[in-house]
């Protein structure tokens, strides 16, 4: 494969949407898993399928579409949260199968023959062309921007939300911020790992990365070095087996996941066992 990176385009485009997808993915998913987010985070992305399909029906970019729709969704979702304090849970079992069936109705509106729906679905590295790398480009400015610049009011949010409204932070308006963050993230990992699997890259590298620190920032680069190897891992996978890029992705990072459990658990039982005969003799 390393080869033919030199000499094939569509694998070069691969391994930059991939190293492009894991920095926001990274950080973005650190946020997630800390604030508990996992099953938001899953019906926002699942939303956007109805973004994809509502930009067929109008003749526009897909993934534009996608963008708007999980954007509108997750201010949506906030809003009720916030406003009507309704349920998480609840929201999410609206808006996630709202978002599907409305994808649905669109592309069923669509003339001339149905779209193919399988990258959208699982994913496909193997078809990022330049327009989707200049896109994705664009929103990780947009990413990093508003997590450098709002970092601290971020930190707050996920540590202790309650005490920091209390202070006076804004917090209202960081959960806003966060929620369209995530959603701009997920449309960053459609072409990646599809809109069925976005969850699975979302979650595994910032939990392994809980594993080794506490550190907010340091789990935040070490997600985006795991999501790094994971994406370019399974697209090597995909490469030499013939399979599916998605599926080799997410398979890779919760294989990678039950590996670090096993390691950390061995290592947690082997320091036991040292203390436990430095405390007999």
């Amino acid at each position: 494969m390393f080869t033919a990176l030199f000499e094939y385009t569509f694998l070069q485009h691969a391994v930059a949407g991939a190293l492009l997808a894991s920095l926001a993915c990274g950080i973005i998913g650190t946020i997630i898993v800390g604030k508990g987010y996992l099953m938001m985070s899953g019906g926002i992305a699942h939303t956007a399928f109805g973004g994809i399909g509502l930009g067929y029906f109008l003749g526009i970019e897909p993934i534009v579409g996608a963008l708007l729709f999980s954007t509108g969704s997750s201010v949506a979702i906030a809003a009720i949260k916030r406003k009507a304090y309704a349920n998480a849970d609840v929201l999410v079992g609206m808006f996630w199968p709202l978002g599907m069936a409305l994808g649905v109705i669109f592309i069923a509106l669509t003339p001339g023959y149905p779209p193919h729906m399988t990258s959208y679905l699982f994913g496909d590295i193997l078809t990022v062309t330049t327009q989707d790398l200049m896109f994705m480009v664009a929103l990780d400015i947009v990413v990093l921007l508003s997590v450098l610049g709002f970092y601290d009011l971020i930190k707050a949010y996920l540590f202790d939300e309650e005490f920091s409204t209390a202070l006076g932070l804004r917090m209202c308006f960081t959960e806003y911020l966060v929620f369209i963050l995530i959603a701009i993230t997920v449309v960053l990992m459609i072409r990646v790992v599809g809109l069925i699997l976005i969850l699975a890259l979302l979650c595994v590298p910032p939990t392994i990365g809980r594993m080794i620190t506490y550190d907010l920032r340091k789990i935040m680069i070490l997600s985006i070095i795991l999501g790094t190897l994971f994406c370019i891992g399974g697209l090597w996978i995909s490469y030499m087996l013939g399979v599916a890029s998605g599926a080799s992705i997410v398979i890779l990072s919760v294989s990678s996941y039950a590996i670090a459990l096993l390691v950390k658990q061995l290592v947690t039982h082997m320091k036991q066992q040292s203390d436990s005969k430095a405390v007999n003799q």
